[in-house]
């Protein structure tokens, strides 16, 4: 069994009512908590058939999760799933993950195959990142990234098979329970966008963390720090919070989890030499 926690901002019932609706249909889902960082309440939710709690500000993204996680923490679940609202999928697929875990008990962390209501891959398979990956190509031409970005984002594994990954995005994390235990939650300090990286990195420390392409999802990422220059800057300075905890250049643990990761795919032929 798992609780689901999907954090609001300013959403509205219509934006989240299917995917409740599917989490409900799931037979291995107990709680879902719907978790709002809004300026004000909306008591429309409370018709759902979930836990609503409203904060009253915005916390952000790790610490209101964070509420929900102790909670299944407390209940003594499993697992719990971490998932952004802009999701849809098959509700089959929470017991074909969770299925998977119980056979697989060293899986901390499980991300499956993510795509766009193209059917497209997105590319949330990755590396730990150097600033380099995550602040200054933002400002260069792609053609000068390109291949950079292509070994950052594994992209030449085809994402066809299950590969270890020490960095899974946020969208949709399914967690296992006793690994939070041992490395803790979201770090609280990152009011939003690295605290994936964060949590992922820990957890691989331990635990595997995996990407599994046996089952997909539909993510309609909008990638809003792009289009927005308020969100562009609350990035850059998370991300500057991320690498003084981590280490900017110097960052041996960094250097150590890539090269095992990539020496890995290429020793079990997921990427060609």
């Amino acid at each position: 069994m798992l609780n689901v926690s999907i954090v609001l901002y300013k959403h509205t019932v219509s934006e989240i009512e299917s995917l409740v609706e599917t989490l409900r249909k799931s037979k291995v889902v107990s709680e879902v908590f719907l978790i709002d960082n809004s300026p004000v309440e909306k008591v429309e939710f409370r018709k759902l058939n979930v836990v609503y709690l409203f904060n009253g500000k915005n916390l952000g993204y790790g610490a209101a999760h964070n509420i929900a996680l102790r909670k299944t923490i407390t209940q003594n679940l499993p697992y719990h799933l971490v998932m952004n609202p802009d999701i849809a999928f098959e509700p089959s697929i929470l017991a074909n993950i969770e299925n998977f875990m119980n056979i697989n008990s060293k899986i901390g962390l499980l991300m499956p195959k993510i795509v766009y209501p193209t059917g497209e891959i997105q590319y949330l398979c990755k590396l730990i990142p150097t600033p380099f990956d995550l602040i200054f190509r933002r400002f260069l031409p792609k053609g000068w990234t390109h291949r950079r970005m292509k070994i950052f984002e594994m992209r030449d594994s085809g994402y066809h098979q299950i590969m270890d990954v020490p960095y899974l995005s946020g969208c949709f994390m399914f967690l296992k329970t006793e690994a939070l235990k041992q490395v803790g939650l979201f770090d609280e300090r990152f009011f939003m966008y690295p605290e994936d990286i964060d949590l992922s990195r820990r957890i691989h420390k331990q635990y595997r963390t995996v990407f599994y392409p046996e089952v997909q999802v539909t993510h309609n990422h909008a990638q809003g720090s792009y289009l927005n220059g308020k969100l562009l800057f609350i990035h850059i300075v998370n991300m500057i919070r991320y690498f003084n905890k981590w280490g900017w250049i110097f960052d041996k643990e960094r250097t150590k989890v890539n090269r095992k990761v990539l020496n890995n795919l290429y020793k079990y032929g997921v990427i060609a030499n």
